[in-house]
């Protein structure tokens, strides 16, 4: 949640130093080293619309087959592979696990999505099952709702601690169970089996015909970082408008996409802030081809910095406001620093909804006389003092590198803005 505060006296809290991804929080790639993972929940039908997303430097997908994970290898990818854990430790699990334990191509083993909330806080449970009289019974902590959630709780969650054990039994490589909830699911319910997965995580879908709150995302990614003690944490983020959905979800809302900035923001803030993956939900309902482009873009930009995404050489560098004080609501602005071999990536995201016009870099005596290249922009910077000082918009990103070769060569996609966003061309490409 925002917080009211001076810019000033809270300056030593507007900076985090991220903590690079622990390698086994990564998946491996096909060459058998750690890649970070970019993923999508939606599976292409078409063998062209797959291999266009592996183009678009994608390197994950969730899959339900043997054949499935065969298409992944095919274009280079890995495979989410979930399971009704929640069920126990079936015979249809025992042998579904079997069937593709040995896959290749399989990297992680997923379990039911949004568990917790499902018996909770699901609004189903008031507009369709009825369980609940009023929508916020949860909310309100009704003896409904605690009596209910807790007689679940307490059939649900042994059986998801039994299909977990199954899969500790069964797969010899020990690939990592992970388990998406949504961003405000009980923290106290998700302790109950957070010691027995791998990754946990969130989905987040803030941009809507009624607001844009980007910084969901970064809560988000905070929180679950909490709850997980340590557990990596993947973020599952928005590509889709909500009213695409269907009459539940998006009835009487309007076409409204993310804009490439705005998807841009939300996937840098999950990464400056520790998200070990990130991975798009709702493409497979979209019905604008320009929309997808513009996630195809972002994945692309991300694609290019992967010697950086799993680097754990973090050079020590000091960030600081030239400026005069501000009061805001936001993170502050945030800096991600990593070393790849020679090359160094510097990541800026302005997570304030006020513009930061001074902010300085500070510890860059390696690269003094270097010029830092700034990707898909113009604001080059020369490193001199061991410094360098930066501007920003309010929400906006900026990615510099010593080297210009880390930018991507897709441009389609990139300009994808308001009016579009807004609009949502429908040039569906699937």
């Amino acid at each position: 949640m925002s917080i009211n505060r001076v810019f000033w006296s809270a300056l030593i809290l507007a900076f985090w130093f991220s903590l690079a991804p622990a390698l086994g929080s990564l998946i491996e790639g096909p060459n058998g080293g750690p890649i970070y993972p970019l993923g999508f929940y939606e599976l292409p039908k078409e063998d062209a619309a797959l291999q266009r997303m592996a183009n678009a430097g994608v390197n994950l997908v969730r899959v339900h087959s043997k054949e499935d994970l065969d298409r992944a290898q095919s274009v280079g990818m890995r495979g989410v592979f979930p399971l009704s854990l929640q069920e126990g430790a079936t015979d249809k699990i025992r042998q579904t696990i079997q069937e593709v334990k040995d896959h290749p191509a399989l990297a992680v083993w997923e379990g039911p999505d949004e568990i917790i909330w499902t018996f909770t806080t699901y609004s189903g449970l008031h507009r369709v099952s009825k369980v609940y009289p009023h929508r916020d019974e949860w909310w309100r902590q009704t003896d409904i709702a605690l009596d209910y959630s807790n007689e679940k709780a307490g059939e649900i969650i042994p059986k998801l601690l039994e299909g977990i054990a199954v899969i500790r039994d069964l797969d010899n490589r020990d690939r990592p169970v992970w388990i998406n909830e949504a961003v405000e699911s009980d923290a106290r319910m998700v302790q109950r089996y957070m010691d027995d997965i791998d990754i946990t995580g969130c989905d987040i879908y803030p941009v809507n015909d009624r607001n844009r709150q980007l910084t969901r995302v970064t809560e988000g990614v905070e929180r679950w970082k909490k709850i997980g003690r340590g557990k990596p944490v993947w973020m599952v983020l928005q590509a889709f408008s909500w009213d695409e959905l269907g009459e539940y979800h998006g009835g009487g809302r309007e076409r409204t996409y993310p804009t490439f900035e705005e998807s841009r923001f939300m996937a840098y803030t999950s990464i400056v802030h520790g998200a070990a993956g990130i991975l798009y939900w709702g493409s497979n309902y979209l019905q604008s081809g320009e929309m997808r482009e513009s996630i195809y873009a972002l994945t692309s930009e991300l694609s290019a910095l992967q010697p950086f995404l799993v680097s754990e050489e973090k050079p020590e560098v000091t960030l600081d406001f030239l400026e005069i004080p501000q009061t805001t609501e936001g993170f502050g602005v945030q800096c991600f620093v990593r070393k790849a071999g020679e090359d160094w990536l510097i990541v800026l995201v302005n997570e304030d909804e006020v513009k930061h016009m001074g902010v300085e870099i500070s510890g860059l005596d390696e690269l003094e006389g270097k010029t830092l290249h700034q990707l898909y922009g113009k604001d080059d910077l020369m490193v001199e003092g061991g410094e360098i000082i930066a501007r920003l918009r309010p929400f906006e990103v900026k990615v510099y590198s010593t080297s210009p070769e880390y930018e991507s060569d897709r441009t389609e996609g990139r300009d994808f803005g308001w009016d579009e966003a807004k609009e949502g061309k429908i040039d569906s490409q699937e």
